[in-house]
């Protein structure tokens, strides 16, 4: 079989038209294809006119009337996306310097917030009313944990062995010698390191306690009266003037995944029959050649077998700027205008048609609501991890999410994804202007969401968590170091955010927002630094004579102290705060009803597995948060890669190069701690054993087959594996149907498959007339790329390839009608295989 032949062969076109082909030159065979006739002025531009021919036979019912258009040098072109209404969309200087503002109020230039002139009177008094039991609500919670906080660090402050704090006078000191006066402030300075530490990390627990506790009362009572989904009844119908964009910015994700999760959300929207309220937009900003082809043709898949056509679209940006908030700006500026809401969907999400039609009714009942955060709850992964995760975040979370919301109420969070946003004081408000200055805590903000919700309530909107409002779903990564590589991230994030900590406008809520990001990781070295001081005074205690007299003429010796009882007691009570929001989240399960969980053995045998798998984790983390924080002072690089979002076991190796550290500083504390004082390793046996098992907890815990084993048991049950709601069934059938026809080496078969090259050729869009200048670039692009080995190729000039119509169609032409000259492309080729299933839409 000749080549040419082979060509024909592999067109999507029945028999008897490819026997009525011409056999003599490839350019006879897209000519043939050509209906329009079009007089290509270079021979190897021919391809350019089969492309409506091949597209229209390999997806024939994803082209809808006009969906196929020409371009401006006559070139088909698939309309992918709709036509464009630019809105401006440009952020404000962040004005962090408060001498700067409060010299303007000492000159009365301070203005009444800006949002105050569109409230009538009415919303101004509805906003005032809950706007002041928030108020009200946040004094309770910081006068409950500021007093928790004293009373727990007097009482550490006595079982503190040394108390002779007040005889220590740095002028007796100041005559005598060195190295005494430093033996006798040692011990001293230790402990004083130990309390303020364990003042600011008992605090932080102490919020947290309290959160738990009204979001338990809440869930307990059932009745919320200020919560944001008691304002519907749920079955208004919906404005028509008011259309909701769902918004799924991607980057170099698992594709089959990624449109497995938006069919069934799709399809759920179409189950309730307000479908005609939507549309959907896929934004990529993938620069990996291959999973770019993919993209294509699961998007021409998807709308084929949703009849999508003019609902779903699909770009990829060219320029990807500020990556994820730089992509969902890029909407908002060409198509926002069209559309009052949008709902930012995740990779991974996945939402009932209920939920995002119950979103927009939230929105449309509440016209000063910015944000509307849905409580998205985790399912779908199968290794242990994964499933522990699942399983505390299912039983812990709602505790969690619903005490957020009593203390916050419309001042809350933003989680980046699963909610739903009123476009136009987003485009107003919420564009992020990079930061000021050098390093590594200025420049384009990484963590978006959090500042977004911010902007969005100093403007005076509303954020809310409509924590209530069930069918809200993602997935958690499924492996210990996969979530360590998101939270070294998020860590970075946090982090840069503290900058925005006294920018002009922001809300306290807001303010405190910033904190609680960088104490969510500033509080691992803490913890660290804590253990490490309380050890160095142990080793002190140990290894040194007690210094008795601190005076020249002190009377009386002062003798260390030790206080048992103390110690105890302030031990209960700080386990107490700790393990009792997982108490009541069991108990608030027993009381609504075990079954979904497994019985009432086998959730309360989940939970206490939990709690040892969450023990054995926790100095893991610690350690390598504390790695985390210390790396983005120090300016280290920041890797935005996409998570693993399938189960994926850890290696062996791996596991040892990530963990071995910790191993060995485990190992090292354990020994000297023993050898000092084995009652002291006694309280230090948690953290450091938990270090030494860390690698192989690391790999056992990535494991589907244990996961798989403890499901069979009904361990970590969660009500959507016991019941699955539709959707996520859905969503599991339709990822086997697509890991069935996935397509790999996707740039390889635009370059060579008749059907992909046509696809890849009308979607990529040439931003330029012709010109001889463009000539001699694409001529010059096609010429070295042939004269390389398709192995030599990277990534960015592949990417060059893969985007201009022209050149891709002109390097089709070449490695077809000249395959001896260019044979390193045709044998590579000749290496892959081509799923059978990938070119059958149906």
């Amino acid at each position: 079989m000749n080549k040419i032949t082979e060509y024909i062969d592999a067109l999507p076109l029945p028999e008897e038209r490819k026997a009525a082909l011409p056999t003599d030159s490839i350019r006879g065979v897209h000519e043939a294809l050509d209906a329009e006739h079009t007089d290509w002025k270079r021979e190897d531009d021919t391809p350019l006119g089969s492309v409506t021919a091949r597209l229209e036979n390999s997806w024939p019912d994803s082209l809808a009337q006009g969906q196929l258009a020409k371009d401006d040098e006559g070139r088909a072109q698939l309309q992918a996306m709709p036509k464009a209404k630019r809105s401006s969309m440009f952020p404000d200087p962040w004005r962090t310097n408060p001498l700067g503002r409060f010299w303007d109020r000492l000159r009365g230039r301070e203005v009444l917030p800006r949002y105050m002139s569109r409230l009538t009177k009415e919303e101004q008094v509805r906003e005032e009313k809950w706007r002041t039991v928030g108020s009200i609500r946040r004094y309770i919670l910081l006068v409950l944990t500021i007093a928790q906080t004293v009373v727990a660090t007097w009482y550490m402050k006595t079982i503190l062995p040394y108390q002779g704090w007040a005889l220590i006078n740095p002028a007796d000191m100041a005559g005598q010698d060195l190295w005494v006066s430093f033996m006798q402030l040692l011990p001293y300075v230790l402990q004083t390191g130990i309390l303020i530490l364990f003042a600011v990390l008992f605090c932080w627990v102490s919020a947290g306690f309290w959160t738990a506790l009204m979001g338990f009362l809440q869930l307990l009572i059932g009745r919320d009266k200020y919560s944001i989904s008691a304002s519907t009844v749920g079955d208004e119908p919906l404005n028509p003037e008011h259309r909701t964009a769902l918004i799924m910015p991607i980057c170099n994700e698992d594709v089959d995944r990624v449109f497995a999760g938006l069919r069934a959300t799709w399809e759920s929207v179409k189950a309730t029959g307000q479908q005609k309220h939507f549309d959907v937009y896929i934004l990529s900003d993938s620069y990996n050649p291959d999973i770019c082809v993919a993209e294509q043709k699961a998007w021409m898949e998807l709308i084929a077998e949703v009849q999508g056509e003019g609902q779903i679209f699909y770009r990829r940006r060219r320029r990807r700027v500020k990556r994820k908030s730089g992509n969902i700006d890029d909407f908002c500026r060409r198509w926002g205008s069209q559309y009052s809401y949008m709902v930012v969907l995740d990779a991974d999400s996945v939402m009932t048609g209920d939920c995002l039609t119950g979103l927009v009714r939230l929105m449309e009942a509440n016209p000063n609501a910015g944000i509307i955060q849905s409580s998205p709850r985790a399912s779908g992964m199968d290794t242990l991890y994964a499933r522990c995760q699942q399983f505390a975040t299912r039983v812990y979370g709602p505790l969690f999410t619903a005490g957020l919301h009593f203390w916050q109420l419309g001042e809350s969070h933003y989680w980046g994804h699963n909610a739903i946003i009123r476009v136009q004081p987003f485009i107003e408000h919420c564009a992020l202007a990079p930061l000021p200055g050098e390093g590594s805590f200025a420049g384009s903000i990484l963590s978006h969401d959090f500042v977004e919700a911010a902007l969005m309530r100093r403007a005076g909107w509303g954020v809310w968590i409509a924590y209530d409002l069930p069918g809200s779903y993602e997935e958690l990564p499924p492996n210990l170091l996969d979530e360590l590589k998101r939270d070294r991230r998020w860590c970075h994030g946090n982090l840069m955010n503290f900058r925005l900590f006294l920018v002009k406008g922001m809300h306290p809520v807001h303010r405190a927002v910033f904190l609680t990001g960088v104490m969510s990781y500033l509080s691992a070295p803490l913890w660290f630094m804590f253990l490490a001081l309380s050890t160095a005074l142990q080793v002190v205690h140990a290894l040194t004579e007690p210094q008795y007299f601190l005076q020249p003429r002190q009377l009386f010796p002062v003798w260390p102290q030790w206080r048992p009882e103390l110690a105890i007691a302030l031990f209960a009570s700080t386990m107490v705060l700790l393990f009792l929001p997982k108490l009541l989240s069991i108990i608030l399960v027993w009381c609504k009803g075990p079954k979904e969980y497994g019985g009432f053995f086998r959730v309360t045998l989940s939970l206490l597995l939990e709690v040892l798998f969450s023990v054995l984790l926790a100095p893991v983390r610690m350690l390598f948060h504390t790695v985390f924080v210390v790396s983005a002072f120090l300016g280290w690089e920041v890797v935005w890669n996409s998570p693993q979002r399938d189960d994926d076991s850890t290696p062996w190796g791996e596991a040892f190069m990530r963990h071995g550290s910790q191993l060995l500083l485990g190992l090292v504390w354990a020994v000297g701690m023993a050898w000092l004082d084995l009652r002291f390793l006694f309280w230090l046996a948690p953290i450091v054993f938990s270090l030494i098992l860390s690698p192989f907890v690391s790999v056992i815990s990535s494991r589907s087959t244990v996961g798989l084993r403890t499901k069979r048991w009904k361990l970590f049950l969660i009500p959507e594996e016991y019941s699955p709601p539709q959707v996520l069934v859905d969503t599991d059938r339709y990822l086997e149907l697509n890991r069935s026809r996935s397509l790999e080496d996707g740039f390889m078969h635009a370059v060579f498959n008749p059907s992909f090259n046509a696809l890849a050729t009308a979607m990529a869009t040439a931003r330029h007339r012709a010109s001889n200048v463009l000539e001699i670039a694409r001529d010059r692009h096609v010429e070295q790329a042939l004269n390389e080995t398709p192995e030599k190729l990277n990534r960015d000039r592949r990417l060059v390839l893969l985007s201009d119509p022209v050149t891709l169609s002109r390097l089709h032409y070449r490695v077809w009608e000249s395959p001896e000259r260019y044979l390193s492309w045709v044998k590579h080729y000749e290496t892959l295989s081509l799923n059978p299933l990938a070119l059958k839409a149906k």
